[in-house]
């Protein structure tokens, strides 16, 4: 091969990118299965972690838990999400647009603070509870397998209802018109036409669902009441309050690791085999629902929406009760806020200037990663494209351990990139985690771009730097925007990983919300919700003004 060739641009970033996921990404797992299977005292190869792990049925339930609770998890919000997107799609609703923007907000919320919500609402003391209890209803019990169900379908179905839309506005008018002569409509329509079209979409936000719902730890933790599952398992053994193990822990990250790479490999074939494609020529025509069914499909989006929405707008309720600890007394005021900002004012900043340095290198790996994976194809970048996606389906807790594991003493104890502890540990995991988004939307940006484009500069005598920075990025600007917003907003809620890598210098505010809920301070919990909201809220309104999308999808 020609030298010039070799060292070109592209081959050097390339090169560059490969050796970032080795060093932080291949590194930090291998090491976690290296102490998974070496045993501390002898130094030699052993299997009883996996041993202990399959042969107690204490440990194995955790697997069997997280599944189940899940599986119910993705049921639920496809079912509700399937449903929405279909009213939204195809009928008038009233103030769709505010209704869209609220089921967005209730997507991009941490889910334990939904957690930690539902606790004050449904929990033995919570305000619903006790007003039924007055008139001597007693409502199901919020904590165990219901309540982990109820916080995931609340919280993740919008991720469904933004797949699912965006799918059902590709199908073609006239295959509805076409449905409709042969008498199929209502139900039987939605179910014989438009549910077999959409079936790919169904299985991609399936998998995002499961995934999310299996890498939670925080739910859980919070409002599982003795239901084991395996983040929290997880965490229990690599940090617990008693004893600590591990090598343990690793051995359960690797099974995580498997499980969630067999889920995911499955889910990639079933999808292959339904593999549809659809050219809207026809864009479906938004009708006026007529007598009951109007008033029956309003109200099913209307109690849905609020449902979802109603922990976030009671905790920024709580946030302005003056408060004990757990108790909340009479009166309002900002006592919350005012103790927040005192005590929690490092904490803020650091939720916006952690986020903020991950933002920005995850923004430039992501538009590199993008190009190479769809403009240079080769061996190398293929494989790029393939590592970029493990941190979609590897848990948080999961990679905080082989975070931690990696680089506390840095690598292979050599001193070398012994970052445990300080804010670039935080800045990597963040960029390692989320970087999946900024590549997927960036790709489906440079997709859009004829290459005959770039070609055509070129020939101008444009340099290849010269022609990427100056042509190719400008016209994939909104899709660059779309996945850093989407990026950042998942940044600044992240919980998991954070939890086990921060020290007192690096605490956010998912770390602080979390902190306060467990130590029963619910109102500087509160406030802090509230401020974590707020960031959300204007994170949104910046996705909306600069990427001029009406629609998000994740």
């Amino acid at each position: 091969m020609d030298k010039s060739k070799r060292f070109d641009f592209w081959n050097i970033n390339s090169l560059i990118v490969l050796f970032l996921y080795v060093i932080f990404l291949i590194y930090p797992i291998t090491n976690l299965l290296r102490i998974a299977l070496v045993d501390p005292v002898t130094g030699g190869f052993t299997v009883s972690y996996f041993s202990k792990f399959f042969s107690q049925s204490y440990y194995s339930q955790t697997l069997i838990n997280s599944i189940v609770v899940s599986s119910l998890g993705m049921i639920f919000s496809l079912i509700v999400g399937t449903t929405l997107a279909y009213f939204f799609t195809f009928f008038r609703v009233r103030g769709q647009k505010w209704l869209r923007i609220l089921i967005i907000l209730a997507s991009m919320s941490a889910p334990f603070i939904g957690a930690y919500s539902w606790i004050l609402l449904l929990g033995r003391s919570g305000v619903i509870t006790q007003f039924f209890a007055r008139l001597g209803i007693q409502t199901p019990e919020i904590y165990g397998i219901t309540g982990i169900v109820l916080v995931f379908t609340s919280q993740l179905y919008p991720l469904v209802f933004l797949m699912v839309s965006s799918s059902m506005k590709k199908i073609d008018m006239s295959l509805m018109e076409a449905a409709e002569n042969m008498g199929v409509t209502g139900a039987k329509r939605f179910f014989t036409v438009i549910l077999p079209l959409i079936i790919p979409t169904l299985l991609s936000s399936g998998l995002l669902v499961f995934m999310r719902a299996l890498a939670d730890f925080g739910t859980p933790m919070l409002i599982g009441e003795g239901y084991r599952v395996f983040p929290v398992l997880i965490y229990n053994e690599f940090v617990g309050e008693v004893t600590t193990d591990a090598g343990f822990a690793s051995a359960i990250s690797i099974i995580a690791v498997l499980l969630t790479t067999v889920i995911f490999l499955v889910q990639k074939f079933v999808a292959n085999r339904y593999s549809i494609q659809m050219n809207s020529l026809r864009p479906i025509e938004i009708k006026e629902k007529k007598g009951i069914g109007q008033w029956i499909m309003h109200l099913v989006i209307y109690l849905s929406v609020g449902i979802s929405i109603l922990p976030q707008v009671y905790i920024i309720y709580t946030s302005f009760k003056n408060t004990s600890g757990k108790v909340f007394t009479d009166g309002y005021s900002f006592s919350s806020y005012t103790k927040a900002f005192e005590d929690m004012g490092p904490t803020i900043i650091n939720t916006l200037k952690i986020p903020f340095v991950a933002l920005v290198v995850t923004i430039i790996l992501g538009v590199i990663i993008s190009y190479l994976v769809v403009r240079r194809r080769n061996v190398v970048n293929n494989t790029i494209d393939i590592l970029s996606m493990i941190p979609y389906i590897i848990p948080g807790t999961v990679m905080g351990i082989a975070f931690i594991s990696a680089f506390n003493t840095g690598i292979l104890g050599s001193g070398i990139l012994a970052i445990g502890g300080t804010m670039t540990i935080m800045v990597v995991s963040l960029v390692v985690r989320r970087l999946p988004y900024s590549i997927r939307s960036s790709s489906n940006a440079i997709q859009q771009i004829p290459a005959s484009t770039e070609e055509a500069a070129s020939s101008l005598g444009s340099s290849k730097p010269n022609t990427f920075i100056k042509i190719t990025v400008p016209m994939m600007i909104q899709g660059i925007l779309a996945g850093a917003i989407l990026s950042w907003i998942t940044m600044i809620s992240e919980l998991s990983t954070a939890l086990l890598l921060y020290t007192t210098g690096t605490q956010t505010l998912t770390i602080a919300i979390f902190t306060q809920v467990l130590r029963g301070n619910y109102g500087v919990a509160g406030a802090l919700s509230t401020i974590l909201t707020i960031l959300t809220v204007l994170s949104l309104l910046l996705l909306n003004k600069l990427g001029k999308m009406d629609d998000i999808s994740m």
